[in-house]
């Protein structure tokens, strides 16, 4: 037996807000049917409107305290450094640069809400396509 991942769930303070940014980040999008506006304590976006996909979701005490304890590799369709440049520059913060000098090597960034996530090399960098 095996159990599949229907959704990685976000526990924040503005769950609208920052479904507003991982969209931006993933291209992913809200579910047609049931589509997120400001108000919802739940928001959802997934590939297509599917799943598996990310739900936001406002807790009491959403606020983000220490280290995520899991977090999300994401492999760039253009440069590890150009996707970098795009995520700071739509409210993402750089928290750690493992970039080496032979071009390997990862970004860790935070997105509003302070959650980290890492910046890998593209397939194509890795040679992979």
């Amino acid at each position: 037996m095996v159990a599949d991942i229907g959704k990685i769930t976000f526990d924040c303070q503005d769950a609208y807000a920052l479904s507003l940014f991982w969209t931006k980040v993933t291209g992913y999008t809200e579910d047609p049917d049931d589509p997120n506006l400001p108000d919802h304590e739940e928001n959802f976006i997934g590939p297509d409107g599917g799943h598996p996909g990310l739900l936001f979701v406002n807790v009491p005490d959403g606020a983000k305290r220490i280290k995520n304890r899991v977090h999300l590799d994401l492999v760039p369709d253009t440069t590890r450094d150009e996707e970098v440049e795009r995520l700071l520059g739509i409210g993402a913060t750089l928290v750690g640069d493992h970039r080496k000098d032979d071009g390997t090597g990862w970004v860790t960034l935070a997105d509003p809400e302070g959650n980290e996530f890492c910046v890998e090399r593209s397939k194509a960098e890795r040679g992979e396509d």
